[in-house]
């Protein structure tokens, strides 16, 4: 699967908001109606779109303060 650009995303949200089906943008897109949904699910719930970019990598173990913690921290 590949992931929607930006330009594709807003052009889902613009489309949505105008009034277009799932089905129809997925077809006008050629991508799936699945995607479509959760473009429009993301934007409807959140106001934003998703990203499609995912963390990765163990995450910092730093305190507020910025020094690593120490074993009885995470206790």
């Amino acid at each position: 699967m590949v992931a929607l650009s930006h330009f594709q995303r807003g052009r889902i949200v613009g489309a949505h908001l105008s009034g277009a089906s799932a089905t129809k943008m997925a077809t006008l897109l050629d991508t799936s109606r699945a995607a479509v949904s959760k473009v429009m699910t993301t934007y409807t719930n959140h106001g934003k779109t998703p990203s499609g970019e995912r963390n990765s990598g163990q995450k910092p173990k730093l305190n507020v303060r910025g020094s690593l913690y120490t074993e009885e921290d995470c206790v």
